[in-house]
């Protein structure tokens, strides 16, 4: 059943609310911690995923001037700058207060909002452990976006691999290599992230 864009917006505020919530029951270590984005904390994580709502896009693009074009050059000095100036409470804050705020990333709509919300949640939920459980809804309307254009821009490496979902009714590829894992983890394998070694099988 298609995703209506209020019950869009309704999940990616329910997402927003919740991680805030994580945000908040973290301890100081936990804040310090290595996340599954490469070279940076959860706190860096946490200032990435407010950036949206903290800058305006003639702020934006200035910072994109500065760092001469380059996106992800842009983004990484924010992160570690904000993950500095900003308070555990304030980062938490920035989401909670922003639930319901219209930020799209500048690629996408409203799915690639939530894919933001909801990967870069995993990105600090995951290496800390916290056992947190993306809901199902969430889970199907992201799953559906992964294509071989979303594996592209995220380098994933999934050349020669089927990605099998063990906890829903979901698969992508073709590949004599099947992975099955929860259908969360696969998300972040098409995201481009690398997590422990797989379950893995060669395709009969």
């Amino acid at each position: 059943m298609e995703t209506t864009a209020t019950e869009m917006r309704a999940e990616i505020a329910a997402e927003r609310r919740e991680l805030a919530d994580v945000l908040d029951g973290l301890t100081d270590e936990q804040w310090e911690a290595p996340s599954l984005c490469g070279g940076w904390r959860v706190r860096e994580v946490a200032g990435h995923l407010s950036m949206g709502f903290r800058y305006s896009f003639g702020r934006t693009a200035l910072e994109i001037a500065r760092a001469r074009g380059n996106l992800h050059r842009m983004t990484d000095r924010l992160a570690r700058r904000d993950a500095a100036a900003l308070t555990p409470r304030e980062l938490a804050a920035a989401l909670r207060d922003n639930a319901h705020h219209p930020w799209k990333p500048p690629v996408g709509g409203l799915e690639t909002a939530l894919g933001h919300d909801v990967v870069h949640g995993l990105d600090i939920t995951v290496p800390l452990g916290l056992g947190r459980r993306v809901p199902e809804k969430r889970l199907r309307i992201l799953l559906e976006t992964v294509t071989p254009k979303t594996i592209r821009f995220f380098k994933a490496d999934l050349e020669g691999v089927t990605l099998r979902a063990t906890d829903l009714d979901w698969s992508y590829g073709t590949g004599a290599l099947v992975v099955s894992r929860p259908a969360q983890e696969l998300l972040l394998l098409a995201y481009g992230r690398t997590l422990d070694r797989p379950a893995e099988k060669e395709a009969s």
